[in-house]
């Protein structure tokens, strides 16, 4: 019985592929070691979490103490470095259009009197904003200094005219702004980006690392030979050639969760087990997707070509960069042809919103479709494997 087992066309098939893996650095690199090794390049990137110390000048046209204070808590600010402490708006304007700064801010020559006068000075800030990342953080952060700064002096105006602390205090903010934050309370770029890069990663090799597996045997001639073995049967072949590739994929994929969930420390406020399974959905979509891509261009090379593309442009697409609900109409049609974009709202639900499983079922049918394109392109692969052009090569 074992060995009528191990004498199946399937079991046969997969040995085969075991033993091609074992024999080629080829499929060792981009099945195990690349992503692994791109986990941890884009792990130590974003290992800050947050912005910090962006390179910011202040004009101080006011040269007093109150100025040197001023300057002093913009420097405090976490998302700012005060590098360069200048006269003129045009040095700082120079300094920020060879790319050495991020942000100007002007103090007035008159900042202190105003003050003193009680009265209102303008302080301006200008940031550069082509990054919306950095643009962004730099407002927040300069704008709540100079706010903190501007509220600091109203209490103790008003505490000169002998009114109590408390009552200073809640003239200087006289709207209470109660925000709370969910999901990413402390505004963590890893939870935001990491979240994302490192699927996407995984998603890429998935995907070249199938369409790598299956064309090969189109470019080595041993397309004969491989669709023999599993009695010209190709259910059989192609089960036997992907799960392999499965195993070490989803094998990636928790080393990803690893990095994601005990380094990164992001919240698991779902179903572990929903997000288990939504991986494996991920990779078989994509790996049946590479035969779809093989059986319409049965060229290597060119498929690798596209498939970079297709697997590249679902970051874009899927909502995670730009959400997807500002989306022109198309746009939202077009993030529909990426298994990628429903896994990550898969995702996404189950780590950072703890959301029920009931909200992510349709998320999970989108993957059919996908799988079913797979199986579709089986009959059209099978001619390619079967025809004589792709059995030798001198």
């Amino acid at each position: 019985m074992l060995e009528k087992l191990i004498q199946s066309p399937l079991i046969r098939v997969i040995r085969r592929e075991i033993g091609r893996i074992a024999d080629s650095w080829v499929l060792i690199f981009s099945t195990l070691l690349a992503p692994i090794t791109a986990f941890l390049i884009i792990m130590w990137l974003f290992s800050d979490g947050v912005v910090r110390d962006l390179p910011v000048a202040v004009v101080d046209m006011d040269q007093t103490a109150f100025s040197s204070k001023v300057m002093r808590m913009v420097d405090a600010a976490p998302v700012c470095h005060v590098k360069y402490r200048l006269h003129t708006l045009d040095e700082g304007r120079e300094l920020m259009n060879k790319g050495n700064i991020e942000a100007i801010v002007v103090l007035p020559a008159d900042l202190e009197r105003k003050v003193l006068n009680n009265t209102s000075p303008s302080v301006a800030i200008y940031i550069n904003n082509t990054n919306v990342v950095k643009g962004g953080a730099l407002k927040s952060g300069l704008y709540t200094t100079i706010s903190t700064i501007s509220a600091g002096i109203k209490v103790q105006v008003a505490m000169k005219k002998g009114e109590p602390l408390e009552q200073a205090i809640e003239k200087a903010r006289p709207v209470k702004v109660n925000s709370h934050l969910l999901f990413n309370p402390y505004g963590n770029y890893s939870y935001f980006l990491v979240l994302g890069l490192l699927p996407l990663l995984a998603v890429v090799f998935i995907f070249l690392g199938s369409v790598y597996a299956l064309g090969m045997e189109f470019k080595e001639g041993t397309a004969g030979e491989f669709i023999s073995l599993s009695n010209n049967r190709i259910g059989v072949a192609m089960v036997g050639k992907m799960l392999p590739y499965t195993i070490l994929f989803f094998l990636d994929m928790m080393i990803m969760n690893i990095f994601l969930i005990r380094f990164l420390g992001t919240p698991v406020n779902g179903n572990l087990f929903t997000i288990l399974l939504s991986e494996i959905l991920l990779i078989i979509s994509y790996q049946l997707l590479a035969v779809l891509f093989l059986k319409l261009t049965a060229n290597l090379r060119l498929s690798l070509s596209l498939g970079s593309a297709y697997t590249m442009m679902a970051l874009t697409f899927s909502g995670l960069t730009f959400p997807s609900m500002a989306m022109p109409a198309l746009a939202k049609l077009f993030s529909l042809v990426f298994p990628y974009t429903f896994w990550l709202h898969i995702f996404m639900s189950q780590t950072l919103r703890g959301e029920p499983v009931s909200e992510v079922i349709l998320s999970f049918l989108a993957f059919i479709p996908f799988i079913l394109f797979g199986i579709l392109a089986f009959p059209g692969i099978k001619r390619k494997l079967s025809h004589p052009k792709y059995w030798f090569r001198d």
